[in-house]
């Protein structure tokens, strides 16, 4: 029974793509790419994706990894129209398969110990020979079914496999190149390679998009389909991810697992639109909503070289749509980082006030965040560096009496808070800094904030005389 009259899958659909990761691990940049790719493809040509969990290996898939996939994938927004279908759930879909490849002479079992198989691989080592499976089993089927066994792929010995791979063009791999693949193990349960053919078969997969690394895997796929009577999908293998040294992409790069780069303060659509142009480009276009990735999107336009990860460019394009964004819809990812700093929110600007006042000095949420706390948070201590430079002698004045002109305002908006700081400079005669910079201190406990007016609005009258005061005590306390 093939899987879409389990579920009514639609059979007109000229194109479905699935993304297919093992819960052996969180999902990485590499694997976030190849989902991209893949459902952009399908979305280019009207067609469905699906998501499939491939958690075969029962030692190292785990609850939480399996978790981590569908976080990632939903935070990028990346929609399936199928799935999740998790393997472990259809073993007895393979084992039928499995079983009637026996019975049609397209398998065969395998009892071989353990240790003539590493005896038969030194001899072909010692000879410069490949290591394969001899068959020995195939012409020696005298034994009890009980008896413990795998059962193997005959796989074809004469002629060689040719793909067109969309992104690598034409591959051939010799017959006498391949091994009587393992298909079920001797617990009975069936092996990746065998799992993956079954799975794109029963769910319709017309086109695979996968990592280089699988490239190997294909032949082999490819012989078991053919076996089955089973259509061929078109293939597309892409390069990996190196780190900006060349080197393999790792965790001594930086972030490597998506949800890293959500908790470090990226948006999703910044993190899509550098990963799309990890290896794809349409002319010299930088910035791509995700309808233009969709419109311009093809495989034939992937390349085949490696793509290098660069941390500065990603911090660009978030800057970019930090700023560009609807603040309404970018606050909502900026109140997660309030909620996991620990910050209260409920006293203070709004948060699209805040979007618009350090939009241009941060470059990920986590640093607004942080750098916005004294908008709604007091603080026990100021910033050690900008009172050695600012909180000395001669800035009790200027705060003293900025203190009592912003008391006298009716107002409080950004003319009036900008009006009392220049008539306190013009009278003390001095130049606005002598009045700013301690007052900057004072009110945010460091030496960086958006413009004063600003953020006296934004912290609001009664904290920020409180805090002026607080400010004046430190000085003279410290001059004392």
């Amino acid at each position: 029974m093939k899987l879409e009259a389990l579920f009514d899958l639609d059979p007109n659909v000229k194109v479905r793509t699935r993304f297919a990761p093992s819960p052996t691990g969180y999902l990485h940049v590499g694997g976030a790419r190849t989902a991209l790719y893949s459902w952009l493809f399908a979305k280019h040509h009207q067609g469905e994706f699906v998501l499939r969990i491939e958690d075969t290996d029962l030692e190292r898939s785990t609850p939480e990894a399996t978790q981590a996939i569908l976080e990632a994938m939903d935070w990028l927004n990346l929609k399936w129209e199928y799935g999740p279908y998790y393997q472990t759930k259809r073993f007895d879909r393979y084992n039928q398969v499995i079983d009637q490849m026996l019975e049609q002479g397209l398998a065969y079992r395998c009892y071989c110990t353990k240790e003539r198989l590493e005896e038969l691989r030194h001899t072909q080592e010692e000879n410069k020979e490949k290591p394969r499976y001899d068959r020995y089993c195939l012409h020696n089927q005298e034994n009890p079914l009980d008896r413990p066994h795998v059962v193997r792929f005959k796989n074809p010995q004469e002629g060689s496999v040719v793909f067109e791979d969309a992104v690598r063009g034409r591959i051939e791999i010799n017959n006498s190149e391949l091994d009587d693949l393992i298909i079920r193990r001797t617990d009975g349960s069936p092996t990746y390679n065998f799992c993956v053919v079954v799975d794109d078969w029963d769910m319709g997969i017309t086109h695979v998009v996968r990592g280089e690394d699988h490239i190997n895997n294909t032949p082999r796929q490819i012989n078991i389909l053919k076996a089955l009577g089973a259509p061929i999908p078109t293939y597309a293998h892409v390069s990996m991810i190196n780190g900006d040294d060349g080197q393999k992409l790792s965790k001594r790069h930086g972030a490597v697992s998506v949800m890293q780069y959500r908790d470090e303060g990226y948006l999703p659509e910044a993190l899509l639109n550098y990963l799309v142009r990890l290896g794809w480009g349409h002319g010299d276009q930088e910035i791509f909503s995700v309808e233009e990735m969709i419109n311009l999107f093809e495989l034939e336009h992937v390349s085949k070289s490696a793509s290098a990860f660069n941390t500065d460019k990603l911090l660009w394009l978030n800057q970019h749509y930090i700023r560009e964004l609807p603040p309404e819809y970018v606050a909502k990812h900026l109140e997660w980082h309030y909620q996991d700093q620990g910050i209260d929110i409920s006293n203070g600007p709004a948060l699209t006030e805040i979007i618009a006042m350090l939009g241009e000095r941060c470059k990920t949420l986590k640093e607004m965040a942080i750098s916005s706390r004294y908008f709604f948070e007091d603080f026990d201590s100021f910033d050690e560096n900008a009172t050695k430079k600012h909180f000395k002698a001669a800035a009790i004045a200027p705060l003293e009496k900025v203190k009592e002109k912003l008391t006298a305002l009716s107002t409080w908006d950004l003319h009036s808070t900008h009006q009392a700081i220049e008539d306190t400079a013009s009278e003390l005669e001095v130049g606005m800094g002598k009045v700013g910079m301690p007052l900057r201190v004072a009110v945010t406990g460091s030496g960086q904030s958006p413009s004063m007016d600003v953020t006296l609005v934004g912290i609001g009258r009664e904290r920020t005389l409180v805090r002026i005061q607080k400010a004046i005590d430190f000085i003279k306390n410290k001059i004392a």
